[in-house]
C-alpha cells in the first residue's frame, strides 16, 4: 500500500492500535508509520504482530515500532500496556480501538455467554483502554482517538443483536467522549464501515450466507449488488480514513462517525 500522506503527517506522533492483527488494524499501523508516527501495535496473535512490525520497519526504518500482546478484557493487561507503550515510545497522541469481533444470531438464538463476549471485547474493553490513555492525554492537553464502530452502530440488521448493540454503544461512546475531550484538546470520531475485504469481514459474509442457505460467492455477489460502488470496501480504505482523522487536517471534526459504505448508508 503505498500511502496517501505526507511522511510526516503524524511524524514526531506515538500512536497506540488495539486489534493490529486483524485486517483493518494491521492496515492502518502500515498506514501510521508511512505518515511518520511511532506505534505500539498489541493484540492477541504475537507471531503476528512481529510480522507486522517487519512490514512497518521496511516501511519506515526512522519510526519506533513496539510490540506487546495483550488480553484487552483484563485491567491489569490494560494498564500494562499504556505503561509500557509510553516507557517504550514515550507521550500517547493517538489510540485507535479497533480490538473487536463479530457475533451474529437472532434473539431466541442468542446465548448470554455470546452476548457478554461480544459485549466485553467490544464496548467495555474499548471503554476502559480509553479511559486510561484519555487521563495521559489530558495532562499533555493533546490528542486523537479513533474508534472502530461500524454501519451496524448507526441501524440495525437481521441476526445480529449482540454484534449490533455492541458497535451502536461504541457510537454513542465516541459522541459522549468528543464533547467532554475538546475541553482537553482531544479529537474524538469514529469510523463505520460497512463490508470490509478482511478475515472478519469475510467471516461475516459467509455465516450470512450459510443462514440463507447460499455459497459465500453467492452471498458476497448479493451484498456487493445492494452497494451503489458495487463492491465491498478494503481494509487500506478504512486505514487511510483513520489516519485522516488522526491528522491535523482534521482538526475540526469533532465526535463524527465516518461512514465508509460504498453508498449504501446516505443520512
Amino acid at each position: 500500500m503505498s500511502s496517501i500522506y505526507s511522511n510526516e503527517a503524524l511524524k514526531d506522533g506515538h500512536i497506540i492500535i488495539t486489534g493490529a492483527t486483524g485486517g483493518i488494524g494491521y492496515q492502518t499501523a502500515k498506514a501510521v508509520v508511512q505518515a511518520g508516527a511511532d506505534v505500539t501495535i498489541t493484540g492477541r496473535r504475537e507471531e503476528k504482530l512481529n510480522d507486522l512490525k517487519d512490514e512497518c520497519k521496511r516501511l519506515n526504518d526512522s519510526v519506533k515500532v513496539y510490540v506487546h500482546t495483550a488480553e484487552l478484557n483484563d485491567e491489569e493487561n490494560r494498564r500494562h500496556l499504556v505503561d509500557e507503550a509510553i516507557q517504550t515510545n514515550g507521550a500517547i497522541t493517538g489510540l485507535v480501538n479497533s480490538a473487536g469481533v463479530v457475533g451474529g444470531s437472532t434473539l431466541d438464538n442468542l446465548t448470554e455467554d455470546d452476548l457478554r463476549n461480544v459485549m466485553e471485547l467490544n464496548y467495555f474493553s474499548t471503554v476502559l483502554l480509553t479511559q486510561l490513555v484519555y487521563e495521559k492525554m489530558k495532562a499533555q492537553n493533546e490528542g486523537a482517538i479513533v474508534n472502530l464502530s461500524s454501519l451496524s452502530g448507526l441501524r440495525g440488521t437481521h441476526a445480529n443483536i449482540a454484534y449490533s448493540a455492541s458497535k451502536f454503544a461504541v457510537t454513542g461512546f465516541t459522541q459522549s467522549l468528543a464533547v467532554e475531550a475538546i475541553e482537553h484538546n482531544i479529537r474524538v470520531n469514529a469510523v463505520c464501515p460497512g463490508y470490509v475485504d478482511t478475515e472478519m469481514g469475510r467471516e461475516s459474509i459467509r455465516s450470512k450466507g450459510e443462514r440463507n442457505n447460499r455459497s459465500f460467492e453467492e452471498q458476497l455477489k448479493v451484498a456487493e449488488e445492494g452497494i451503489p460502488s458495487g463492491r465491498i470496501s478494503t481494509a487500506e480504505e478504512v486505514a487511510n480514513t483513520i489516519v485522516f482523522l488522526l491528522t491535523e487536517t482534521a482538526g475540526n471534526i469533532i465526535g463524527e462517525s465516518m461512514k465508509i459504505s460504498g453508498g449504501s448508508v446516505m443520512r
